[in-house]
């Protein structure tokens, strides 16, 4: 019987699966880019505390996994703030409906 303060990994879970959640529900409603990001990190970090609750129980590989994990996240960031950046500067304005610069 566990105590009543431990924290197991059932509870990382939940947790994970609540911001997976937000962060899916924040990709298919917002129109706005910037929050649409927000949200997609949102996901990443809900993949990392997986990653971490399971290398509680199997080891040190998804503490691996989750540096690897950081480190797309950020760069993804870097990469998809300047092309907001570059469109914000084109169309004076980062609203999804809006990007249409590469169709003919």
């Amino acid at each position: 019987m566990e105590a009543l303060g431990q924290i197991s990994t059932l509870h990382y879970l939940v947790l994970a699966a609540a911001l997976f959640v937000l962060g899916v529900i924040g990709v298919l409603t917002r129109r706005n880019v910037v929050i649409i990001l927000m949200s997609i990190e949102l996901i990443l970090n809900a993949v990392n505390l997986n990653l971490l609750a399971f290398s509680r129980l199997y080891g040190l590989h998804g503490q691996v996994f989750s540096i690897f994990v950081i480190t797309d996240a950020a760069a993804e960031a870097a990469v998809g703030l300047g092309i907001i950046i570059a469109f914000f500067r084109n169309k004076e304005t980062v609203n999804v409906d809006e990007v249409d610069l590469m169709k003919w």
